[in-house]
């Protein structure tokens, strides 16, 4: 699931590979603003076939936020 994510991330965002940990903040560590972060969903959304609630969405602070939500939303 890691690397899945992290590959949206690299395709969509333009994160660099090294700074994607599990650990790392969306805002603070890998540059993903507002704007981004719904790009960011939306491609996570087609690559998972998912839903992302706006609610949802504000919530995510880390890499492992994200992954938890697909983790949970895919079950």
């Amino acid at each position: 699931m890691f690397e899945d994510i992290k590959k949206v991330l690299i395709d969509a965002i333009n994160v660099d590979e090294e700074e994607i940990k599990p650990e790392a903040k969306l805002n603070d560590d890998l540059g993903i603003d507002s704007l981004a972060a719904v790009e960011l969903a939306l491609e996570l959304e087609n690559e998972f076939d998912i839903r992302i609630e706006d609610e949802e969405l504000a919530k995510l602070e880390t890499v492992q936020d994200v992954i938890d939500i697909i983790e949970a939303k895919k079950k």
